[in-house]
């Protein structure tokens, strides 16, 4: 399936999409409740993933009531995740063929996260990608998170490229509702949440790995010659 459009730059998500931490979180946030007497559902989780911190916080302040110690969790959370990134957390497949299929191409490229930027920093230093990427959007670089369309308005911004002619990867719906928002051509990569009939009308595709963008770009390439 080809692109309606040449791609002059990709806007990637971070979490779920170019590094398995959506599992590692999710495990550290399930382990970090029992430890206090109660369990976080599944279902309940997965309203969390693709949201910014304080929307996330109030999704889980709701499901543990008041006087859960929500703060001592997370910190308890925090600690895991940053032990867990010291060590190094696995890239998704594809990452390092697409990067590659990038630079060959000379097409910059940016990332679009709801993690901070010492997340960022945490999470992809030890892969040594970090520096394959020209520019960086985190938490405090826009005024609303995801599924506001803020976060990649700022980074095709950054990279002075017009949004509709980005394309952005994204595995969360929260991710895939900002991207389609400020009109780029949208893919979903997805990780915990399934694609949904929502997601497949808000997306150019569906996609089963990074290595299938890859080759769904080879093809938009291909039709050009």
């Amino acid at each position: 399936m080809a692109f309606p459009r040449p791609i002059r730059a990709v806007v990637f998500d971070m979490d779920g999409l170019l590094v398995d931490t959506e599992v590692l979180i999710r495990d550290l946030m399930i382990k970090a409740a029992l430890a206090r007497g109660t369990h976080l559902p599944h279902e309940v989780f997965m309203r969390m993933v693709g949201l910014p911190n304080d929307a996330s916080d109030a999704v889980a302040r709701a499901h543990f009531g008041p006087e859960f110690p929500l703060a001592d969790w997370l910190d308890e959370v925090s600690v895991g995740a940053r032990a867990a990134c010291e060590v190094g957390v696995a890239l998704k497949a594809g990452v390092r063929e697409l990067l590659d299929y990038l630079d060959a191409a000379r097409i910059p490229r940016a990332i679009a996260t709801s993690s901070s930027h010492g997340a960022v920093e945490r999470t992809l230093g030890p892969s040594g990608i970090l520096p394959r990427f020209d520019k960086i959007v985190a938490a405090g670089d826009y005024p609303r998170g995801k599924p506001n369309p803020d976060p990649f308005l700022t980074a095709a911004e950054r990279l002075g490229v017009a949004p509709e002619d980005c394309l952005a990867l994204e595995d969360s719906h929260n991710g895939v509702r900002a991207a389609h928002a400020a009109g780029m051509m949208t893919v979903m990569v997805p990780d915990l949440l399934a694609p949904t009939d929502e997601m497949r009308e808000k997306t150019h595709a569906i996609a089963d790995s990074l290595h299938h963008v890859r080759e769904m770009m080879d093809e938009r390439a291909a039709q050009r010659l």
